[in-house]
């Protein structure tokens, strides 16, 4: 019954296109606070999408992940090697297009030029950093069908460390990815928290060397469980706190000052989850709440909407909007061949 459902809510396409619009709708707003964004938009629940509709380097590293996969599983089933080349020349090809002119965070163009010639990946990766350029394009990872879960996890832990390398941006990238296939597979909004907490805790010690080889080794950790370990313990942390922000938040308050700003991995992840679990079955109130927050309005509400899209697939979103966001072709495809 859920996987009937889930094709017939086209959870693939509907998270893409929701990723988008939220990248979209948080754009003017990001480095904005609060007052600010009412000044410039008027009341929150009535944001309208910009025209055009422009996104910015989250969707953009998002279909760069998507092609890296898709041409990775043209060749076979998802591997380590398969997965890292194409990747790899993804995010390089990205850095080099005239169209990456949407303020990209650093982490992600320093580690992408590294990426551009002969070092191992893992040091050009950027150790240090846990931004949330890593989760931020995660979630084709949650919508591709047919992946297990040490590939699912071990594909999102990659994709991360070829920018940052730190453990929990590691963390935050496999539990974003995590929540948005439990969503497609009809997981409820209300279950979705306690069931990413117990996946961090049966992870926190598990070091994926196939996928991420001597990583470990770059940053200062006695052991490859040490290393990970910090990652997920910071994550399980910010889920406790989202535990304790769904219980006293209300919907006018800014949702940054319960789960933090989201320029970092765990914050982005528990914000925007925040957000859709306010408003889990309006998804639009849920993309404009994401959009109007003090912190990276754009990556809170691009993942926003790859949640809601994922519970509630394409018929989430309204067709004027859907019909002129940017990109919205590759989307279309991406979510046709995964839904499909």
């Amino acid at each position: 019954m859920i996987a009937a459902r889930t094709i017939t809510k086209r959870a693939a396409t509907g998270s893409l296109i929701g990723l988008a619009l939220g990248d979209a709708l948080g754009f003017p707003t990001e480095f904005n606070d609060v007052p600010s964004i009412l000044a410039k938009c008027g009341p929150w629940r009535e944001m309208r999408l910009p025209t055009p509709a422009f996104v910015t380097d989250d969707t953009q590293m998002t279909l760069a992940l998507a092609r890296g996969i898709r041409t990775a599983m043209d060749s076979g089933v998802l591997a380590p090697l398969r997965l890292t080349r194409p990747l790899r020349d993804e995010f390089v090809d990205w850095y080099h297009s005239p169209e990456n002119n949407r303020a990209p965070g650093r982490t992600c163009l320093v580690a992408c030029r590294a990426l551009d010639g002969d070092l191992p990946w893992q040091q050009a990766s950027q150790i240090g950093s846990k931004g949330c350029g890593a989760n931020m394009r995660v979630a084709p990872l949650g919508l591709v069908p047919g992946l297990g879960e040490e590939q699912r996890a071990g594909a999102a832990q990659l994709q991360s460390a070829l920018t940052h390398g730190h453990p929990t941006a590691l963390a935050a990238s496999d539990l974003t990815a995590r929540a948005v296939y439990l969503l497609t597979q009809g997981t409820e909004p209300h279950a979705l928290v306690g069931q990413l907490r117990a996946y961090a805790l049966e992870n926190r010690s598990r070091y994926h060397a196939k996928w991420l080889g001597d990583l470990w080794t770059h940053a200062h950790d006695p052991s490859p469980e040490h290393f990970v370990r910090r990652g997920w313990d910071e994550c399980l942390n910010v889920l406790d706190t989202l535990e304790s922000a769904l219980r006293t938040a209300g919907p006018e308050t800014d949702p940054c000052l319960l789960t933090g700003a989201g320029w970092i991995a765990e914050e982005a992840l528990a914000t925007s989850l925040l957000c859709f679990l306010l408003f889990p079955d309006e998804p639009v109130t849920a993309l404009r709440r994401a959009a109007c927050t003090s912190g990276d309005s754009d990556s809170i509400a691009c993942l926003t909407g790859a949640f809601a899209g994922a519970h509630l697939g394409a018929g989430a979103w309204p067709k004027e909007w859907s019909e002129r966001i940017e990109y919205r072709s590759e989307l279309l495809t991406l979510g046709a061949l995964w839904d499909a």
